[in-house]
């Protein structure tokens, strides 16, 4: 997880100017997918996001698999990039992760209060099915 926050810190560190490095999460946002409906619940909604954002987590074979959906550009890039960054990972990685090592991209002093709430709401979201992956796995 380490290794994927310090690649997207080498991309941010590409732009000198704090608006191109939103723009580099909204092109990131261009690559994200979407949940099918179904998935799309009470359940799986991210509470405390500024926008409608909703997180699947499955575990299978002792890993985590997450899958989400954000409906705003902001949302759909920060969704893309923490997705690829704790996506496919043990529960004890994700567990074992300090999410302060977030700010190490030098990203998160640009989200506005509301995102970085955002940031915090979708975080809490994936150590709880981590958590339950985890006991699961017992």
């Amino acid at each position: 997880m380490e290794e994927t926050v310090a690649k997207y810190k080498e991309d941010f560190e590409l732009f000198d100017d704090p608006n191109d490095k939103i723009a580099y999460i909204f092109d990131l946002g261009k690559k994200h997918s979407t949940l099918p409906e179904e998935e799309k619940n009470d359940e799986t909604f991210v509470v405390g996001c500024a926008s409608p954002a909703w997180l699947v987590g499955e575990c299978k074979d002792g890993k985590l698999i997450l899958r989400g959906e954000g409906s705003s550009e902001m949302a759909k890039g920060m969704m893309t990039l923490l997705l690829d960054i704790f996506g496919d990972r043990t529960a004890d990685e994700i567990l074992g992760f300090d999410p302060v090592k977030l700010h190490d991209m030098g990203i998160v002093e640009l989200l506005s209060p509301v995102r970085q709430q955002s940031l915090e709401a979708f975080l809490k979201k994936v150590y709880d099915y981590a958590q339950r992956c985890k006991e699961k796995s017992k």
